[in-house]
């Protein structure tokens, strides 16, 4: 099995910053995409940033310039650095992995999920 845990998230002013963490352990071949969704109350959830194999990245507009997402494949870990943080930003992250367990199988996985709230 493949367990993804994520930390970092918390309470933060508005303009501050946090560093999300997400490491991946368990049955892992190799490790596809990786990614960062979050969900506010009441709202779907949405794709705020992802990393391909071969550090190719993507961003929603709405982090754009202020968020960086990075990994550690040596740790099979996904980072992501929240910097000039709004209260907008408030809502559960999550991490979401393409995880192939062996050269023939691969599975989508998500980790809890970390709360990160932006005071004004």
């Amino acid at each position: 099995q493949v367990q993804l845990v994520e930390s970092g998230g918390g309470l933060v002013q508005a303009g501050g910053s946090l560093r999300l963490s997400c490491a991946a352990s368990g049955r892992i071949f190799s490790i596809n995409a990786m990614r960062w969704y979050r969900q506010a109350p009441g709202k779907q959830r949405d794709l705020v940033a992802a990393i391909i194999s071969g550090d190719s990245t993507n961003y929603a507009d709405s982090v754009k310039g202020r968020f960086t997402i990075s990994r550690d494949n040596a740790k099979n870990t996904v980072y992501l650095q929240m910097n000039s943080l709004k209260p907008e930003d408030t809502a559960v992250y999550y991490c979401n992995a393409a995880i192939r367990t062996t050269p023939w199988s691969t599975g989508d996985y998500w980790g809890q999920g970390t709360q990160v709230t932006v005071s004004s």
